[in-house]
């Protein structure tokens, strides 16, 4: 089945090499958990780095423009779901999410319409996106440098899982109502985030009415 053209498939994955490098990196610097800044050095691109820890570590990612955190607190958040919308420290399980949240500079986007979500269809699960902001953000400065906070995954509950076009659909978000220290940290740029150049724009007053017509309409385009 052809999925709408507003979903971005995820790029070719890391190799059985990077694999190893990345599980060096991991045993070195991430697992001690000393919330240190990372010392990336590998070929890889920082994306894979990250998707390979949350599919092979029990370790999730909080994307942010704000650096030096060492307790993520639980805060409210505004979503159209239920689960988006509580109290808590959110986090992702792919990479590539994580890093749009790290780099969106917040104080010139006023809105965001996103998504990660792997579909469960033979032969093997595949991971997808989305990724929009209000037009006007485009006429300013709407990317920055930030960080992806390495979490324990332990105390997180996943969202639970939908169906769509027939399939089942794993929404890669988690939630925590308890705060989270950092396992490491790791400093990211707009040029890292691989679909820098496929980020959408909206009219939020658009989208803000067809989300009140229609809250399970996700993204709610044209």
């Amino acid at each position: 089945m052809k999925l709408p053209d507003y979903y971005l498939a995820r790029p070719v994955c890391w190799s059985e090499a990077d694999a190893s490098e990345f599980g060096h990196l991991y045993d070195e610097q991430v697992r001690p958990g000393t919330g240190r800044i990372l010392d990336y050095r590998l070929t890889a691109p920082k994306w894979q780095f990250l998707c390979w820890l949350t599919e092979s570590r029990d370790v999730l990612l909080h994307g942010s423009g704000h650096r030096g955190l060492t307790r993520l607190e639980p805060r409210a958040a505004n979503d159209a779901t239920e689960f988006g919308a509580q109290e808590a420290v959110f986090a992702a399980s792919d990479g590539i999410w994580a890093m749009f949240f790290a780099i969106v500079n917040r104080p010139a986007v006023s809105s965001l319409v996103n998504g990660s979500f792997v579909l469960w269809h033979p032969p093997t699960p595949a991971s997808y996106y989305y990724f929009s902001i209000n037009d006007d953000a485009f006429d300013g400065e709407p990317w920055r440098p930030g960080v992806v906070y390495l979490l324990p995954r332990a105390g997180f509950q996943r969202q639970p899982d939908e169906e769509e076009f027939g399939m089942r659909v794993q929404i890669n978000q988690w939630a925590s109502l308890e705060p989270a220290t950092p396992l490491a940290v790791l400093e990211v740029g707009p040029d890292d985030f691989p679909f820098l150049d496929d980020v959408n724009s909206h009219d939020v007053e658009v989208l803000s009415a067809r989300a009140a017509a229609n809250p399970s309409g996700f993204p709610w385009c044209d």
